[in-house]
């Protein structure tokens, strides 16, 4: 089964944000992916308000990634969000930036999480 990273905004509109990466995950499911969301996770043990505990989740979050298959991103990019692009690029994990359809829902044009491809 793939591992797919979600890389979608968090800060700003918390609960809004978290919701749509809910629906991210549930596509990755659909398709048969297991979705990471290190985003989703993290926040309920650790402060985002404190510059360090950010820091500490976005390195353990970029510790899980280089455990995945791909990388999705959703939405716009903010710098959490790019500094996971830029390390995904540097450990040559696949990037697929992905439409979001009205309502907030990822478009169908979708991976074949099925297939194995060796990890």
């Amino acid at each position: 089964m793939k591992k797919i990273f979600i890389c979608s905004p968090f800060r700003g509109d918390v609960k809004g944000n978290s919701q749509k990466a809910a629906r991210y995950c549930r596509k990755a499911y659909e398709e048969g992916c297991l979705p990471i969301t290190p985003h989703l996770m993290f926040p309920q043990f650790l402060n985002e308000d404190s510059l360090k505990e950010r820091t500490d989740g976005i390195s353990m979050g970029l510790e899980l990634m280089q455990e995945c298959d791909e990388v999705w991103v959703y939405g716009k990019t903010t710098d959490g969000m790019a500094q996971e692009v830029k390390f995904a690029i540097e450990h040559g994990i696949p990037l697929w930036f992905k439409e979001i359809q009205e309502g907030g829902m990822p478009d169908e044009a979708g991976n074949d999480c099925n297939k194995d491809n060796g990890k």
